[in-house]
Order: C-alpha cells, then sequence, then structure tokens
C-alpha cells in the first residue's frame, strides 16, 4: 500500500479505501464573469471540476444517506470526480461506497482515527498570543492488521492548506451553521472554490437547492453557466496597545488576517459587567459603548446575530458593513450602516472592569483581548476571481433569482401578521 493511503479490512467488496487529499491534482480554478442586467455573476470552468468536497450537518441520518446518494450520483455521472470528505465523515461512510474517498491525513504520529468532528485537523489552534506556528511533522508509522504503513503527514502549518489547494467545488448539506463551517474551512483562503448548497438544515435561509432537486443542481454546477453569487467577507485582525498585530488561531502563512462570513463579535463573556468599547470610523473616534458586546457584521450576517440584536436586514449585493450594539446601557445607542470600504475599530477601553473580553468570529471562538488591544474590521475586496464566496443560485419558477425575497418571506416571515395561522 502506498503513502498516504489507509485501508480498513472487510470481508465485503467494498474497496474500504481512504486516501490522503495530497494524492490529488491540485484544483481547477474557475472564472466568475458579472453579468450586464444582473448583481449576479456566471461561472465558468477551464475544465470540468474534478475534485469535490462535500460537508455535512452531523447527527442527522437523513443528512448522512443523502451524502451517500450523492456521492454515488457524482461517481456515476461523472466518473473523473473525487469526493473528499471531513476525517470523521470519511471514516463513517467510507464502507457504503464502492470508490475511494480523500481526506485529510493526521496532522500527528500520535493523533487518533477516527477523527471526531472538533478534532481534526484544521488551522494550528496557537495560543493567541503566539507568532510562531508549529513545524510540519515527521511521517509516521501506523499499524494497520498485521502490516505497518506509513503514513503521509503533509499538512503542513494548517491543514486546510490542503483544502485550498485540492477543492474544486464544495457541496454543503444541511442548514446555514453548516454552510458557515464549511466557510470557515477557507478562512485563510482568497479563492474560495464555488459552493453548492442543499437545505436540509433547521432554517435554510442560505440554502440554494432543494434535495430533491440535487441532479438539476449538480449539473448546472458541472456544466458551467450557473449563476453565483459573490457573497462578501469580514477581514479580522487584531491589534496590541502598541498597534501591532497579535497572532490568533485563523493564522496561515502569509495571511494575517481571518475572513468571516457572517461576523465577528466582542463580548464579555463570563465576566457579569457590561464591556467598555471604543468604537472608532476610519480612525476617527465614533462612541463609547457600554454593552454586553459590540457586533460587525456582512450584509449576508444581517439576518444572523446581528438581526436577534435589533440590527439591520441587508440584502446581500449591497456592499457594506454593519455595526450593531448588544444589549447597549444606552436606549439611544442604535445600530449602523456603514460603507464597506471604511475600517472600524474595536478598542477595549482602559476603564472595562474586567480583565478582558472575548472575541469569536462567526461563532467560532477566537480568545480574548485585554484593555488597550482592538479589533480592527473591514470587507475583503472582491478583485476578479479572488475574493468573497461564490455560491451557486437556484431557480424560482424558472427564473434566475437570488432568492433574497423569498427567504424574507418564507422563511423569516417578513412582518407577518401577527395571530394569522398559515
Amino acid at each position: 500500500m502506498g503513502l498516504g493511503r489507509r485501508r480498513w479490512i472487510s470481508g465485503s467488496s467494498v474497496y474500504n479505501d481512504v486516501l490522503s487529499i495530497p494524492n490529488l491534482e491540485d484544483r481547477i480554478r474557475p472564472t466568475f464573469t458579472k453579468t450586464a442586467n444582473s448583481k449576479l455573476s456566471i461561472l465558468t470552468w477551464p475544465t470540468p471540476p474534478r475534485n469535490v468536497l462535500i460537508v455535512k450537518k452531523r447527527h442527522v441520518p437523513v443528512v448522512r444517506g443523502a451524502l451517500v446518494s450523492l456521492a454515488r450520483h457524482l461517481k456515476g455521472n461523472y466518473p473523473s470526480t473525487n469526493i473528499i470528505l471531513e476525517p470523521s465523515t470519511a471514516h463513517s461512510v467510507h464502507h457504503e461506497l464502492d470508490f475511494p474517498v480523500y481526506t485529510l491525513p493526521p496532522s500527528e504520529s500520535n493523533t487518533p482515527f477516527p477523527y471526531t468532528q472538533s478534532t481534526y485537523p484544521r488551522t494550528p489552534q496557537l495560543n493567541p498570543r503566539q507568532t510562531h506556528i508549529p513545524q510540519i511533522p515527521q511521517p509516521s508509522t501506523s499499524e494497520t492488521g498485521d502490516k505497518a504503513i506509513n503514513v503521509v503527514e503533509e499538512l503542513g502549518p494548517g491543514g486546510e492548506r490542503l483544502y485550498h489547494d485540492k477543492t474544486d467545488l464544495l457541496i454543503t448539506l444541511g442548514g446555514d451553521g453548516t454552510i458557515l463551517h464549511a466557510a470557515s474551512l477557507f478562512s485563510a483562503c482568497r479563492m474560495v472554490p464555488p459552493v453548492l448548497s442543499f437545505a436540509m438544515g433547521t432554517l435554510g435561509f442560505l440554502g440554494e437547492w432543494k434535495w430533491e432537486e440535487h441532479a438539476e443542481a449538480v449539473g448546472e454546477a458541472f456544466a458551467g453557466g450557473a449563476m453565483v453569487l459573490r457573497r462578501e467577507r469580514l477581514k479580522v485582525g487584531v491589534y496590541d496597545d502598541d498597534g501591532k498585530r497579535v497572532t490568533g488561531e485563523w493564522e496561515f502563512e502569509s495571511i494575517g488576517d481571518a475572513h468571516a462570513m457572517n461576523e465577528v463579535n466582542i463580548h464579555r463573556g463570563k465576566s457579569p459587567h457590561l464591556a467598555i468599547v471604543e468604537v472608532f470610523v476610519d480612525g476617527r473616534f465614533l462612541t463609547e459603548a457600554v454593552a454586553d458586546g459590540m457586533i460587525i457584521a456582512t450584509p449576508t450576517g444581517s439576518t444572523a446575530y446581528s438581526l436577534s440584536s435589533g440590527g439591520s436586514i441587508v440584502h446581500p449585493s449591497v456592499s457594506s458593513l454593519l455595526l450593531t450594539p448588544i444589549c447597549p446601557r444606552s436606549l439611544s445607542f442604535r445600530p449602523l450602516v456603514l460603507p464597506a470600504d471604511c475600517v472600524l475599530t474595536l478598542k477595549l477601553s482602559a476603564k472595562n472592569r474586567a480583565g478582558k473580553v472575548e472575541v469569536s468570529v462567526d461563532g467560532r471562538h477566537w480568545g480574548g483581548i485585554g484593555r488597550g488591544e482592538e479589533v480592527r474590521v473591514w470587507a475583503e475586496k472582491i478583485d476578479g476571481d479572488k475574493g468573497g464566496i461564490p455560491c451557486l443560485k437556484g431557480r424560482i419558477g424558472g427564473r434566475e433569482d437570488d432568492g433574497w425575497v423569498g427567504g424574507l418571506n418564507g422563511l423569516l416571515k417578513f412582518n407577518y401578521p401577527f395571530g394569522e395561522e398559515e
């Protein structure tokens, strides 16, 4: 058995192979052409996609079954397709497939397999004050049955780089949380692969396709010419009281900022005291917020945590930043919508009673910042094929549509009359 390959022995004729992502060819990079009379872009492939990463919602048997069906559909109709799965998913479903699947190799020689969803290799979990990224581990030996095989450990500083380099198309099966999780795998990548999302979760506001349409949706994604919405992301950097960058768990190679699809927020965490945060817009002092926390959101994130905190709902094609306080002390502190080209700074005041506040990016805990430290946020620039999250759009009533209005009415029950039945 070659390097980077593991086999689980079974009495059936199923291949039961889980191979290492480094064995795949590098990704195919599509282009996006802006249309004249639409807010959407057209997806074009130089050659058909080969490597498809499928991310599913956890612990839902129906979604698990859908993943197996989708993998078989892809391999049956597009034989050159390679299926990439997260490690825990690969281990749980590979025995049901008659072809190999690919996943991340272990990051360390003592990493247990199967991985749990919360421990599979991702970006290095650095201490918030740590600036050194661990060295690449050396290849190790793993026992399989009676034979010892070598396992290639090519993760380098952050397993996500393998996803960045190898994934042509990203497919999600689940709800909005699944899409956010999938997007976080590319939080340090400037060229996120096209995302084809199937609404199989609780809300599904971001899900563009129903599962019953998966054959049609996959056909459109592979053929090219599909309509794509480039969803803006935030860039997030943390700086100390001397203005020097502080590294966090998202740090990877030369990319010093996280990218957030929904929002970044700072909040008081376990402290019983309100946070005191100084807010700056393009370096100019705006106000001193006394609140549970502050949210800076994208238009996509305007229907998430920001909305729950009283923020505005903004169409995803409106280039902007949303500044929303979380339970402010002052009733006159209202949410703001600001231009996307400004830089927002949230600085923890020296008057803050607790020593630090918590920082989260798309619901993922980053760490804390102390008095005098600050979070700087600005919109990622969409330049040509780089920037944003390209989401493949569905069709409504036979016409191309961004689905936003239908989502407001059908899912969020926008302005729904009080007391009326459906």
